[in-house]
């Protein structure tokens, strides 16, 4: 008996509540006919008493649930960790702890090396295809070289560029060299199928003389000193869905059919044409040559693979105070002028430029909007190498940009180079500033901070940060 009074009384305080909820809108009206008219049907149908408790017990529950999942997240991080801590060893991976969550330290990788520094991590992407390149001093020639390649779509690209474009450079200017201090003029320049022969020697280091017999790029073997390495690769695997299903919806401006090449043979010009004046090389036609003849053999390669990988290619060559960058895609270079300055060394190729957007529209491409702006819909750089679906109209192209520097002018404290995961959350001018106050006091020159930086700060990409510290050079 005592039950059903509590009920009665429970249910008589709630009518009464409703009712006192429907006088006070009820009695709100507006003097416009037509939003009276709006009001009545509002008033009616949606802000019932009935409804606007409902709705209110919905959005309780949706909050809820929320806080319950990110509590439960955080406490299977905390046992996660703990159980790490209690068990690592040895042979167990190191998990390091940081506020935008964890990352393997195995899957990071470190290179320090009189005055260059190199730290890359893997982040938070199912694999590493970001390779790197430090060469102080190639043959003794007193050129230095330095190189990022950003791999997407898959590491055959990269690794392609970093074993093949590296190693030819690098044969290109010992031979040019030679030439200059004998003065002997080469009078031919043999074509360039070399180029799918891979070197292995350690990257940077000049392939022997004479070169080993040919090999396909399926047999190659990829150095690993110096550059970035993740377990055995397949070349020919397609490693993307997501990319594969937006290229097979793109109409006929792009197709994953392979057909035989009608193009000419690429052929380089005679070796004796770089030399300038027969004192100098001329680096900017140089990289252009090398980098194009290296596309073309690998976008032959990976239509072979049937492999749609692409990389994007940050080189830099420095001979005494002259420093030459060539850029082909996102990956950024940036100098630390003597006062304390950011000088940009390249300027990404992005698609919604109005340049390379006038050159895909007139290739017969488009750009749209996918998350951030792409080639028809897929790529986020308008200049790679690789890519070869993309590269049959020239709707992507992998012509490099050259900048030229004179560094006993601007006297840098630092150059830094690095991927786009890294650009994706550092401006030039905070990359700059943030390094220039750890250049002297960390072992890295402050590259494996930022890099862990950008991570905390949300970076989804690999990152890979190279760091040259000149701020003891004498010019």
């Amino acid at each position: 008996m005592d039950d059903e009074l509590e009920d009665k009384i429970f249910y008589q305080t709630y009518v009464s509540h409703m009712k006192l909820l429907s006088k006070f809108f009820v009695g709100f009206q507006l003097n416009v006919p037509y939003l009276n008219y709006v009001w009545k049907l509002v008033r009616w149908y949606v802000i019932k008493p009935e409804v606007v408790l409902v709705t209110l017990c919905i959005i309780v529950l949706c909050m809820y649930i929320q806080f319950v999942d990110v509590w439960s997240r955080s406490l299977v991080d905390r046992i996660r960790l703990t159980v790490t801590g209690n068990v690592a060893s040895k042979t167990t991976p190191k998990i390091l702890r940081v506020l935008g969550g964890d990352f393997d330290a195995s899957k990071s990788w470190e290179l320090t090396e009189n005055n260059v520094a190199v730290f890359a991590i893997q982040g938070r992407r199912p694999r590493m295809e970001d390779r790197f390149v430090v060469n102080p001093d190639i043959d003794g020639t007193g050129i230095s070289l330095y190189a990022i390649f950003d791999g997407h779509g898959g590491e055959f690209a990269a690794d392609y560029a970093r074993d093949n474009l590296i190693n030819s450079l690098n044969s290109k200017i010992i031979e040019i060299k030679k030439m200059i201090k004998e003065g002997v003029p080469e009078k031919t320049y043999p074509r360039r199928e070399s180029l799918a022969t891979p070197n292995k020697e350690v990257v940077g280091k000049p392939p022997p003389s004479p070169r080993p017999a040919p090999k396909t790029a399926l047999d190659r073997k990829p150095s690993v000193k110096k550059s970035v390495e993740e377990g055995t690769k397949k070349p020919g695997a397609i490693t993307d869905p997501l990319l594969l299903q937006k290229l097979e919806s793109i109409p006929r401006a792009l197709t994953r059919e392979v057909k035989p090449s009608k193009e000419a043979p690429f052929v380089q010009p005679e070796t004796s044409s770089y030399i300038d004046n027969n004192t100098s090389i001329n680096f900017g036609r140089l990289l252009t040559d090398e980098v194009l003849a290296a596309d073309h053999l690998l976008v032959e390669a990976a239509k072979k693979n049937m492999d749609i990988a692409g990389t994007t290619a940050l080189i830099a060559l420095i001979e005494g105070s002259k420093l030459i960058v060539a850029n082909v895609g996102d990956s950024r270079g940036v100098m630390c002028d003597s006062k304390g300055r950011a000088i940009p060394l390249s300027f990404d190729h992005k698609p919604q430029q109005v340049r390379e957007k006038k050159r895909i529209e007139e290739a017969g491409g488009f750009v749209s909007y996918n998350g951030v702006w792409r080639v028809s819909g897929i790529l986020a750089t308008s200049r790679a190498m690789g890519d070869y679906p993309l590269k049959h109209k020239k709707l992507v192209i992998a012509d490099p940009d050259i900048l030229t520097f004179d560094l006993s002018y601007h006297k840098p404290q630092f150059l830094m180079f690095a991927s786009d995961g890294l650009w994706d959350m550092f401006s030039n001018e905070e990359a700059v500033e943030f390094v220039r106050l750890r250049l002297e006091s960390e072992p890295h020159f402050g590259a494996k901070s930022i890099t862990v930086q950008s991570f905390q700060r949300g970076s989804l990409d690999n990152i890979t940060v190279l760091v040259i510290n000149l701020k003891d050079h004498k010019w």
